[in-house]
């Protein structure tokens, strides 16, 4: 059995989510020789604020971005 991990910032929809799992499980599969069948993907998905980049979160980042002048 092989268990794939994925972290990701939420906000995917459930479609997207399974379509990422059938492409990874079938990738890993052909890779390491295996059934398809022993591929196992979770998905964690951290909020916006639980998810830094250098000093401060996503959230943050979103609102200064969405504050400056397009």
């Amino acid at each position: 059995m092989l268990v794939l991990k994925v972290t990701m910032v939420e906000g995917r929809t459930p479609e997207q989510k399974a379509e990422l799992i059938r492409r990874l499980a079938e990738a890993a599969a052909r890779h390491f020789g295996l059934p398809v069948e022993e591929v196992r993907t979770v998905i964690y998905e951290v909020g916006r604020d639980e998810w830094g980049i250098g000093t401060i979160t996503m959230a943050e980042r979103d609102r200064t971005a969405s504050s400056q002048p397009g």
